[in-house]
């Protein structure tokens, strides 16, 4: 699908405000609300809008540590990595989970409470992981910046 500048204008205040109605979203992009409609359903029908969330703030529902964690697995066989990334996609503390090229083989984004309640996903979840051979963990001392939006 081509996106074109209407497109992006919508994508962008969709961004922002992923609750506002269509009227208030034609209003802000200076289209009809039946041509917006019509293009935020085509961008919907095509995967570039997969879906509408609520962001949480981690430090209201007690998720204050967000810890990186360097993965290396045994191998590097096509069956090991299925079988880690099935694992790991079971744990709901771990955000993001990425397959690197470097050092490490993964690199997962945890949240947690604390130190101490990291140790407990620590200790029940990722050193249960399928054929890890290293785990590296880094707690982050302070989010400078944060965003979801992609630029378009």
């Amino acid at each position: 699908m081509k996106i074109d500048d209407t497109d992006q204008r919508i994508l962008v205040a969709l961004q922002r405000k992923g609750r506002m109605s269509n009227a208030e979203l034609a209003e802000a992009i200076n289209l009809s609300p039946s041509a917006c409609y019509r293009r935020v359903q085509l961008l919907e029908g095509a995967g570039v809008i997969k879906d509408y969330v609520a962001l949480l703030d981690a430090r209201k529902i007690n998720r204050r540590a967000t810890v990186f964690v360097e993965i290396t697995l045994s191998s590097q066989s096509d069956k090991v990595l299925d079988e880690f990334e099935r694992a790991v996609a079971l744990i709901p503390d771990v955000l993001e989970c990425h397959l690197m090229a470097g050092a490490a083989d993964y690199l997962l984004k945890v949240v947690a409470a604390d130190t101490d309640d990291f140790a407990k996903i620590h200790r029940a979840r990722l050193s249960r992981l399928p054929h890890v051979a290293q785990m590296q963990s880094s707690f982050a001392l302070r989010t400078v910046f944060k965003t979801t939006a992609l630029p378009v």
